[in-house]
């Protein structure tokens, strides 16, 4: 229709590109997800199969947009970051937070019966998202351990608050006044003296959450097997001796995979400078 008289109807839209060298932080977060868990039956405090559903979705953007070098994700909410040199839809705002979203929204759809395979889907979850630009890397490491921080806050709170009600016989408006007030410690005193639950030893992705990354691939070395099908013992003398040199090997493609570590101190950043360059 280019050229008509009504092409001019397009002089309405705004321009919105994002500032160039920045850092873009695209955080989505479940719509409606007390409801929708609640629908789906969800288990409390964390549900494993919801939270590797996030993680797969999350998966596949990045797999999807090279631009994305790393995502985080805790609960019904994930946070993606795309490169500073990003030129994604020439980082036209509304194409990339619509784009990005509506792909994560369609994969966790689609891959729902491969983590629910007893639960149908009973209406379509929905994501709503925003962008934020961050001009330096510490901005950029702030908000990720800020994410990872509420993390922590938010499972301590959860796991208390549902021993409370499933263990202790509390009804929700008692256990939330049981936890008015609490700090901490207290959380952590409560869960051990009246549940037995020591919780710096529950499983790292409900307390640290899910970190994705590109890695290449750990290959473990397959053991030396003799003849009879057994595994040969190695001569110590043979460590002295240099092995041959051969042509150099394929350079392995990355991979994304899913960690569940400290992302607050500086080993993780150091370990991966390739995310803030």
């Amino acid at each position: 229709m280019a050229g008509t008289r009504f092409s001019y109807v397009k002089t309405f839209e705004q321009p919105d590109p994002l500032l160039p060298e920045t850092y873009m932080v695209l955080r989505l977060d479940g719509h409606g997800f007390h409801k929708f868990s609640d629908t789906h039956g969800f288990a409390k405090p964390n549900d494993e199969r919801a939270l590797q559903l996030m993680d797969a979705a999350a998966a596949a953007v990045m797999d999807e947009f090279r631009d994305v070098v790393l995502a985080f994700g805790e609960s019904d909410e994930f946070s993606f970051l795309l490169r500073k040199k990003c030129t994604l839809y020439n980082r036209r705002q509304s194409k990339i937070l619509s784009t990005l979203v509506s792909f994560f929204t369609s994969v966790y759809v689609l891959r729902w019966p491969a983590f629910f395979p007893d639960t149908p889907l009973q209406y379509p979850p929905s994501f709503d998202g925003r962008i934020v630009l961050y001009p330096a890397q510490q901005h950029v490491r702030d908000y990720f351990a800020w994410r990872q921080a509420d993390t922590h806050i938010n499972n301590l709170y959860n796991t208390t608050f549902w021993a409370l009600v499933q263990q202790g016989g509390q009804s929700t408006t008692q256990a939330h006044e049981t936890l008015k007030g609490t700090v901490a410690s207290g959380k952590n005193e409560m869960l051990f003296s009246r549940f037995g639950i020591n919780y710096a030893t529950l499983p790292a992705r409900f307390r640290k959450g899910s970190v994705l990354v590109r890695e290449v691939p750990k290959v473990e070395p397959e053991p030396d097997v003799d003849a009879a099908g057994g595994v040969c013992e190695t001569d110590a003398r043979q460590d002295a001796v240099p092995p041959t040199t051969s042509a150099p090997s394929k350079r392995q493609k990355k991979v994304v995979v899913v960690l569940h570590e400290d992302i607050i101190e500086n080993q993780f950043w150091d370990d991966r400078p390739e995310l803030l360059a």
